[in-house]
């Protein structure tokens, strides 16, 4: 009897023993992921950050500050264009990396192929080359502006595993230790929604500068086509 209960004794403390090891590697795994995890929030916050960036500087890039400033280069480009001289019109526009300059010197320089086809080729350019260029950086903002809580929500999930986890096999389990563990947890969904929230922003307010950029070179391609075409009817008689 006493040798059965000595065995007994033994299978329990074993027993103890191999839950202490598994709530351990529990523990180390939980860890492990976490890291990663915020390793993974950092990177996207840098990215959505350098996205943001990008976007805002090419934006900047191909639009003219205001509407009066707009104007005074397409006035300065009507003299030359009324006269027919295109050659002088395309030295106006000549390196400059605005869309509507870019624009009118492709229009200039194709001028052999007619009005019409001239006119769809600059439009199509604007769409593919301008807009379609500053929406595809814009859809990786709004990946990680998706990304981010996601990746945070599973930082949560995986802690609260791990919380949970140490709450099942523990004995004796210290209040102030699982609430600690749950506000690590909890502490990557803040992050995600840190990482977020201002790239919300961010987006909202790059999108009303293409809405403008958009609007303000369909307003300077009307007026430039008007003397483009009273251009090329010069230059025919």
């Amino acid at each position: 009897m006493e040798l059965g209960m000595s065995q007994l004794a033994s299978f329990i403390l074993l027993a103890q023993e191999s839950g202490d090891e598994g709530n351990d590697s529990i523990g180390t795994v939980i860890y492990i992921v976490g890291i990663i995890i915020y390793f993974a929030l950092g990177l996207i916050a840098l990215w959505g950050a350098y996205c943001v960036v990008m976007v805002w500087a090419r934006v900047k890039q191909k639009r003219f500050r205001s509407e009066d400033e707009q104007l005074q280069f397409l006035t300065a480009l009507d003299d030359p264009l009324n006269r027919g001289d295109f050659d002088s019109a395309a030295q106006v526009c000549e390196g400059d990396p605005r869309a509507m300059c870019q624009l009118a010197h492709l229009a200039i320089t194709n001028r052999k192929i007619g009005f019409n086809r001239v006119r769809h080729m600059v439009l199509d350019r604007f769409q593919r080359d301008v807009l379609a260029d500053l929406e595809q950086r814009l859809a990786w903002v709004n990946t990680v502006i998706k990304s981010a809580p996601m990746v945070g929500l599973l930082g949560t999930v995986i802690g609260m595993m791990g919380a949970f986890a140490k709450l099942a096999t523990a004995e004796n389990v210290d209040p102030a230790q699982l609430a600690s563990n749950i506000q690590v947890a909890l502490i990557t969904t803040a992050c995600g929604l840190s990482i977020a929230i201002p790239l919300v922003l961010s987006t909202a307010s790059i999108v009303i500068r293409i809405k403008k950029l958009e609007d303000l070179v369909g307003a300077g391609l009307t007026h430039f086509f008007d003397s483009y075409k009273a251009g090329l009817t010069k230059r025919k008689s």
